[in-house]
């Protein structure tokens, strides 16, 4: 696949329109801190209906795809839980089938939630999920594949977060965002370039998937090791090839959270705002807390809600969750 560019602005506020009563405006709240002057806002995205932003992108790549191609045989994606969500959900609203390959460590609340939006759930090895997403085809399946990470309309459905980041909190100087292709920092990005240049949108990764901090060191995208864990929606084992250019152009850098950074995050958004956060979207929260994205008015993207609630209890009684 040829390299990707940012989004035009025209294009996520088309998809803003196209998705006006799919995805609600989710709220944005400032996180109480008592400590410093930071100014640290929640852009809530586990408040949509399926408990995560992939309802926007998901949508608007559906509805795309729809435009230009029969989905007679239906749609299908590869995904942890929460982009397949979002595909089943669309495909349900349009009537066509859906099919997700996931990969063995996908937890199983979110296996459920595709199931109950009429998905059909096919469980592979780690590899050969990844192998789908770098290949952007899975052997065996028919219909349009919904790319979760490197698709134009994807993106720019993502976008839309950016949009309504700016119309709110037009000062914004840094957006903090969960990592796990780039589909979702670049939507934000390509919004911001053309409402406000200054603004510097960073990714945040897990430690024990971290291939966006790699790469940035390196110049180029690298192969790193990646250990499952339950921060499950974010990392990978490289930054996909057709991706890098727009990351290395958009992004201003990667911010790397432990397993504990991110476990304490998610007990501080329960405590301080009645949040509940997955470990992926509450990576944003650790990163903004180590003040690498500065000092100023920053946005954490809440990106999902979707924590097995055995998880979430270990994880506020303080214990690291298993896998």
């Amino acid at each position: 696949m040829k390299p990707l560019t940012a989004v035009h602005l025209a294009d996520i506020q088309a998809a803003q329109q196209l998705n006006a009563g799919a995805a609600i405006r989710s709220p944005l709240v400032r996180l109480p801190l008592d400590d410093d002057d930071r100014r640290i806002y929640l852009k809530l995205e586990n408040l949509q209906p399926i408990g995560s932003f992939k309802l926007r992108g998901a949508g608007n790549a559906i509805a795309a795809a729809a435009e230009h191609k029969s989905l007679d045989r239906g749609v299908y994606t590869a995904s942890v839980g929460n982009m397949a969500q979002g595909v089943a959900r669309g495909a349900r609203r349009l009537g066509v089938p859906c099919r997700v390959v996931v990969p063995k460590t996908a937890p199983k609340n979110k296996l459920e939630a595709i199931e109950e939006l009429g998905g059909e759930v096919v469980i592979v090895s780690f590899d050969d999920w990844w192998r789908a997403i770098v290949e952007h085809h899975h052997p065996g399946e028919q219909g349009v594949f919904i790319h979760p990470v490197s698709n134009p309309a994807v993106i720019a459905g993502n976008g839309v977060i950016g949009l309504e980041i700016f119309e709110d909190l037009p000062d914004v100087d840094a957006i903090v965002v969960p990592f796990g292709g780039g589909g979702l920092s670049c939507g934000i990005a390509s919004a911001l370039r053309a409402l406000r240049p200054k603004t510097k949108i960073y990714a945040c990764e897990v430690e024990t998937a971290a291939p966006l901090s790699a790469a940035f060191a390196a110049g180029a995208p690298q192969q790193v090791v990646y250990t499952p864990t339950f921060v499950e929606g974010v990392g990978g084992k490289t930054v996909l090839s057709e991706m890098w250019p727009v990351i290395n152009d958009l992004l201003s850098d990667s911010i790397v959270v432990s397993l504990e950074q991110i476990a304490a995050a998610i007990r501080l958004l329960v405590e301080r705002s009645r949040i509940v956060a997955e470990g992926a979207a509450a990576t944003s929260v650790a990163a903004a807390l180590t003040g690498r994205a500065g000092n100023g008015t920053i946005v954490c993207i809440i990106s999902g809600g979707n924590i097995a609630f055995d998880r979430l209890a270990e994880v506020l009684e303080g214990r690291s969750p298993q896998v």
